[in-house]
């Protein structure tokens, strides 16, 4: 590819995301956060001018490989907020391991109603986990990395849209309950509308974010094992 249409389509995903940005927060709507709006505007864009999303994806390789720095850079606000973080460190451990145990359950079961063979139960296991880590889980347990992959934004598209709303919904307005939840359930995308929230809420959500993603890793063969044991 052209190496003019890489920068080209790196800087139109920004201006999309820019515009998105200040657009959501003169709507102050939650389903309508930046990242929504910019897929919405995206997806449009192709659509309409007719871009394959191949030629997209592949103009996007600055973006993209922005992604694991933008990961790393979720270790500023934890370590901001590091005393209150090992002051409840036993609370925090609580929270996550019982938040791990619980995402990949729902998934596992909500896949097994469906009558979900086992490729794709396998792929549903990690859903909750920054897409890095699910697709190397998913990859080393036999599943199918692009339902994983799937799954994955799904579940932090959801999370990112309804979850400070539910949670305020269900009476939970402690903002290190609300990080933590959406840290836990919606990974990065769910990280970074914690971040919108407040810093301390997004300090909680990418310490939730990274020991989800750890727990997950060491559960999930674990979890499959007995799922396949007792119910295939």
């Amino acid at each position: 590819m052209n190496s003019s249409l890489i920068y080209f389509y790196s800087l139109f995903t920004l201006i999309v995301f820019i515009i998105s940005r200040k657009l959501s927060k003169r709507l102050k709507v939650s389903l309508l956060n930046p990242f929504i709006l910019s897929l919405i505007f995206l997806v449009a864009i192709l659509y309409f001018f007719h871009i394959p999303f191949k030629s997209y994806y592949q103009g996007n390789l600055v973006v993209n490989n922005l992604l694991g720095v933008s990961i790393v850079a979720l270790a500023v606000p934890f370590y901001e907020q590091l005393p209150q973080l090992t002051k409840h460190w036993r609370k925090i451990m609580i929270i996550v391991g019982c938040s791990t145990l619980f995402t990949m359950l729902s998934g596992l079961c909500f896949a097994w109603l469906l009558g979900a063979n086992q490729e794709i139960l396998i792929a549903m296991l990690p859903k909750s986990v920054t897409t890095a880590i699910a697709v190397s889980i998913t990859e080393e347990l036999g599943g199918n990395p692009a339902i994983t992959a799937v799954a994955v934004t799904i579940a932090g598209i959801f999370g990112s849209a309804f979850g400070i709303g539910f949670l305020k919904w269900a009476k939970v307005t402690r903002t290190h309950a609300i990080g933590l939840s959406l840290g836990a359930v919606s990974h990065a995308l769910g990280t970074a509308r914690a971040m919108d929230y407040s810093i301390k809420a997004g300090s909680y959500a990418s310490v939730a974010l990274v020991l989800c993603g750890v727990l997950s890793s060491i559960i999930a063969p674990f979890m499959l094992h007995f799922v396949l044991k007792y119910l295939y």
